[in-house]
């Protein structure tokens, strides 16, 4: 029951990840240790389907890695259903205290991910640079607009839970970019089946897919994957910088306004432009407890391990 609540909360904080624009649970599972089984269980399931339907309940749960799945699908759920009206409420009402603590929390999270390369050499720094430059491309894309139709939500959900699942790469980014983020936000808020049913199924797709692709990645050059990850991580921070000041506007579809391209800022430079308390002290104080926070959890993660080593 210990282990199960342990993953249960780690499927929360991941959940929590997700619904911040900029901020990966892939991230959150990377630094709590679960990371590759993750990947595994759900490359599994294709196979596990197969053996169900020949009538393999035992096997097909067991090849799945099922209860795993479970427990962190519930956490997960629990974060989602739960904090999207929380975190919507503070990314609008304390925007810099809520990007700091993410800021520091990926900060030392890549710190963590690139200690896992074994041997630097030139074509890990260049996937490194490859992997900071995509993420970068990233944030500072143009908003595009993709429609609210069944096929256009089933494929947004299969790119977005890809992303999901990346160190680094935020799921509700990609939503963002694609100008869907306030509509799946808003039906996750209203309970809107039908739109939650078609975005479902494209993350089922997509996750299961990609998996497959991105465990065979790790387990066949790991360091050059590790090394591109870490660079997501970092480049991704451009998007989580606290400062920002807004350059152009939309109007979403409940007829507010949202802010379209950002840029960065120092602390002293917002408040000249924005006449804005930057809020530095505060701000470092959450950066450092993100960072002091990883860096409890990796500890708990391998005290927990070598518990149940020492058990076995």
């Amino acid at each position: 029951m210990k282990k199960h609540f342990l993953l249960y909360a780690k499927g929360i904080a991941m959940g929590a990840a997700d619904v911040v624009p900029g901020v990966s649970g892939g991230t959150v599972a990377f630094i709590s240790g679960i990371y590759d089984e993750l990947l595994r269980s759900i490359a599994s399931v294709p196979a596990a389907l197969g053996m169900l339907l020949r009538g393999r309940i035992v096997a097909a749960w067991q090849a799945a890695n099922a209860t795993f799945l479970m427990v962190l699908l519930a956490g997960i759920l629990t974060s989602v259903l739960s904090l999207a009206r929380l975190i919507s409420y503070l990314l609008v009402e304390q925007p810099i205290p809520v990007w700091s603590f993410f800021f520091g929390l990926i900060l030392v999270s890549s710190h963590i991910v690139a200690r896992e390369i074994q041997r630097w050499n030139w074509s890990r720094g260049l996937s490194f640079i490859l992997g900071m430059a995509f993420a970068y491309w990233i944030t500072v894309a143009a908003p595009m607009q993709w429609g609210h139709d069944p096929l256009s939500l089933f494929f947004a959900g299969a790119v977005a839970i890809c992303a999901m699942i990346l160190p680094g790469i935020s799921g509700s980014f990609i939503l963002v970019l694609l100008g869907l983020y306030p509509f799946v936000l808003g039906a996750v808020k209203s309970l809107d089946v039908g739109v939650l049913v078609l975005f479902a199924s494209g993350c089922l797709v997509g996750i299961v897919s990609f998996a497959s692709i991105l465990r065979w990645l790790l387990v066949r050059w790991r360091d050059l994957s590790l090394a591109f990850l870490t660079g997501l991580m970092l480049g991704s921070l451009n998007k989580i910088w606290p400062w920002k000041e807004t350059l152009t506007w939309h109007t979403d579809r409940h007829g507010e306004s949202v802010p379209l391209l950002q840029a960065n800022l120092l602390p002293g430079r917002f408040a000249e432009i924005s006449g804005q308390d930057p809020q530095l002290l505060l701000a470092i104080g959450l950066a450092l407890f993100g960072v002091l926070l990883v860096l409890g959890l990796e500890w708990l993660a391998a005290r927990l391990q070598q518990n149940a080593g020492c058990r076995d």
